[in-house]
């Protein structure tokens, strides 16, 4: 465990917007998270879970403790012959999970390749790109309860997955700490290739019938066309959820423009593609300031060089005013904002 005050976090974000904490604490291993719930630590209400952070807006510093799961390990912890149970602890970077399982000859996470970010934070949002969400994958996780010191292991149901969402948004938000994520992944069953795009990229490359390792080339291919390095741009990928609007609504919008990317949903309602909406609002590449829309993908929003979270918020702001004044259309942050709030 490592703890100290007043540490500087912009190199643990992938905005990498100025953002200090009043106190840091690195835990490396469970066993840290009780003695910290012995001492009173994980009392602060303003306690705040940093995982990757490639999917937060700091609009100001933190005002309690930030605590950084760190533990690291992966392991294949039951073999059935055709499937496959992964453990992989919260610190470890998602796309190095992604890699092993790949390379180890198991699908399932392939179509998530290249998400930034941890292990830990995957479930709280429900990760998904290309077809594939983390619920689809998902045996359980391991916990801690900060509330009353207990461990707990939950399963899909527990978690209450859906778009972008689950549990640890909504009622148990801020009091569970992920330790650990359990996957269920196969061992010969054919990739998903649902997303066209993915189909697209592999016949241009000559490959009829590939396996994980192909479509996890071909999906880091098709990212880094579209999609800005962090390390290079600050950004933390879609900055908005693909909108889901009762088809009353969609159908006007789809008859008015014909190539608005649509999918109809379980439930009868629609999902839209909001960088399609923000870029036919005419944002694409947009400026405020160090803060923009990028220019090839105009569901990220970037940091130029020197902007602050408020910038950035503020261009959010003007892209879900521009978009719904278009198209009627209320854009939300897929992007946790930490010390402010999209304007309507």
């Amino acid at each position: 465990m490592y703890r100290c005050l007043a540490s500087d976090l912009t190199a643990l974000t992938t905005f990498g917007v100025p953002v200090k904490a009043r106190e840091y604490c690195r835990v490396d291993a469970e066993a840290e998270l009780e003695e910290l719930f012995r001492t009173g630590c994980l009392d602060d209400p303003s306690l705040l879970v940093l995982g990757g952070g490639s999917n937060l807006l700091f609009v100001t510093d933190p005002p309690g403790m930030v605590l950084h799961p760190a533990m690291r390990g992966i392991t294949f912890t039951e073999d059935r012959g055709t499937e496959v149970i992964v453990q992989c602890a919260a610190g470890e970077a998602w796309d190095d999970l992604v890699a092993e399982t790949v390379a180890a000859g198991l699908s399932g996470l392939e179509n998530l390749s290249l998400i930034p970010g941890s292990v830990g934070a995957a479930p709280v949002q429900n990760i998904g790109a290309y077809g594939v969400e983390l619920k689809d994958v998902f045996h359980s996780l391991r916990a801690f309860d900060r509330e009353d010191g207990r461990w707990l292991v939950l399963g899909p149901a527990d978690c209450r997955f859906a778009y972008r969402r689950s549990v640890f948004k909504e009622e148990l938000r801020e009091r569970m700490i992920i330790t650990s994520v359990s996957l269920k992944l196969s061992r010969g069953s054919a990739p998903d290739l649902g997303y066209g795009s993915i189909r697209t990229e592999l016949d241009a490359l000559g490959i009829n019938n590939p396996g994980p390792a192909e479509v996890r080339a071909a999906v880091i291919s098709i990212r880094q066309s579209k999609l800005p390095d962090p390390q290079v741009l600050g950004n933390a990928g879609s900055f908005f959820k693909n909108p889901e609007v009762d088809a009353s609504t969609a159908s006007p919008l789809m008859e008015a423009w014909p190539g608005l990317p649509s999918w109809n949903m379980p439930d009868g309602r629609v999902k839209l593609a909001a960088g399609w909406l923000i870029e036919k609002a005419g944002l694409k590449g947009f400026r405020l300031g160090n803060a923009g829309v990028h220019d090839r993908q105009a569901l990220v929003l970037v940091n130029h060089g020197g902007a602050s979270g408020a910038e950035i918020l503020r261009l959010a702001t003007i892209v879900k005013q521009t978009v719904k004044e278009r198209f009627g259309i209320l854009l939300e942050p897929e992007v946790n904002i930490i010390g402010g709030a999209l304007q309507a």
